[in-house]
């Protein structure tokens, strides 16, 4: 056999190979009901063990609000707690007039919150990914916006928790190390 009829064999096994292939990932796909359905297994699923995480982390920091969030913006959960912070030079002219003597002083009062949310956002069939979002601010300041996607038909909720669990924790040691 000469070369060029076994190099036209080799060329036409390659299109058979990706013809097979093609059809493969044909069968694989999900319809749109399936997607669906997958979707929303996976997205109870989270979202339960996102209220877990954030309640805990609540329960870790006296004055942490918790709250279960369901809109369109997606399904999980949200802690929050607003202080009163008083500038330090506020503070020392209250006390200036000495032991027992509080003097009027113009106060420099600022109103700080802390808040950390993690959602599950809507499906979009046009992607066909389930997305994580979570948003992290501490006195005023944000300190965490995280996002993670998998594809539905991939979905692993095992990893998806344990970056919920790095969120979470990212998230209590900053606040720690800030109060």
């Amino acid at each position: 056999m000469d070369f060029d009829r076994r190099l036209q064999q080799a060329i036409q096994r390659g299109h058979r190979i990706k013809d097979a292939q093609g059809q493969a990932a044909v069968d694989r796909a999900m319809s749109e009901e399936e997607l669906k359905s997958r979707y929303s297994v996976a997205r109870l699923n989270i979202s339960d063990y996102i209220e877990g995480c954030l309640k805990k982390l609540a329960d870790h920091f006296p004055g942490f609000r918790f709250e279960t969030i369901v809109d369109e913006t997606g399904w999980g959960a949200r802690i929050s707690r607003d202080d009163l912070q008083f500038s330090a030079s506020s503070l020392d002219a209250l006390f200036s007039g000495g032991v027992g003597k509080m003097q009027p002083a113009s106060q420099k009062r600022e109103n700080v919150f802390s808040r950390f949310q993690v959602l599950v956002k809507p499906l979009s069939l046009q992607t066909k990914i389930i997305e994580l979002a979570a948003k992290g601010t501490i006195r005023n300041k944000e300190v965490v916006n995280r996002t993670q996607f998998q594809f539905i038909a991939q979905i692993e909720e095992q990893t998806l928790k344990d970056i919920i669990d790095n969120w979470c924790l990212e998230y209590a040691e900053r606040y720690a190390s800030h109060t």
